[in-house]
């Protein structure tokens, strides 16, 4: 089957080559498009010197959603199983290849990637970056609207086939609430989703203020798209 990944990245220079390195190294691998979404460092750069198959450049800052708006675009009848994978999970990447199998056995149609916790805020007593408001909120509102319980709801991790994708328009919302909104329109479409357990790895949220202000605009975002 044909796999393409979406990779939207924001001044990820850092770690899109260990990411895109990871990507290619597994055959499942079809094509990989990254959606810079008006970085200032050299996260372009370095997105064609790591093998991306493409780069599209946005205007500006615009958010993950719009983002991924602008790669479904290139999203052609030639691929069997869209992947959505954050541009900062470096080596571990390569457990993609876990969301694969539901999809291309026809057990689901949407694969949620799960993130084990991270060894060294395990060591520090916390169990994520944050205080797990906005995960209760997601996993609240969703079951709410669903009746379907979610224990990740926020990871964007993801694989769909095809025709998930076309369904609901190549259309992502945009803010910080993209992965319930994702959520709520497949489910809404009649498709299953299965949630899958991985070894991904990204960077955490830590409790700085600019931390408590993404986390702050997050939770408004869910909020937005739960009511909607």
């Amino acid at each position: 089957m044909k796999v393409t990944a979406l990779i939207p990245a924001y001044n990820e220079e850092k770690w899109l080559p260990l990411t895109l390195a990871a990507l290619r190294s597994r055959p499942e691998m079809s094509r990989v498009i990254v959606i810079d979404d008006g970085s200032t460092d050299g996260t372009v750069h370095v997105a064609r010197e790591a093998g991306a198959d493409e780069v599209v450049t946005l205007a500006g800052n615009r958010g993950k959603g719009a983002a991924l708006t602008e790669g479904a675009r290139l999203i052609g009848g030639e691929t069997d199983i869209v992947l959505l994978l954050d541009a900062d999970l470096g080596s571990s990447a390569t457990e993609f290849v876990k969301l694969l199998g539901p999809v291309a056995d026809d057990e689901a149609d949407m694969t949620i990637g799960m993130l084990p916790p991270d060894p060294a805020l395990l060591a520090a007593g916390r169990t994520g970056g944050g205080s797990g408001v906005v995960v209760r909120l997601a996993r609240g509102g969703l079951y709410r609207r669903t009746g379907i319980e979610f224990a990740q709801p926020l990871s964007g991790q993801r694989a769909m086939k095809r025709e998930v994708l076309a369904k609901i328009g190549g259309q992502f919302a945009s803010g910080f609430g993209v992965e319930v909104a994702l959520t709520l329109s497949v489910v809404s479409a009649g498709f299953r989703i299965k949630e899958v357990e991985t070894a991904f790895r990204h960077r955490v949220t830590g409790n700085g203020w600019a931390d408590l202000l993404h986390r702050g605009r997050q939770f408004a975002d869910v909020v937005h798209v739960l009511l909607r």
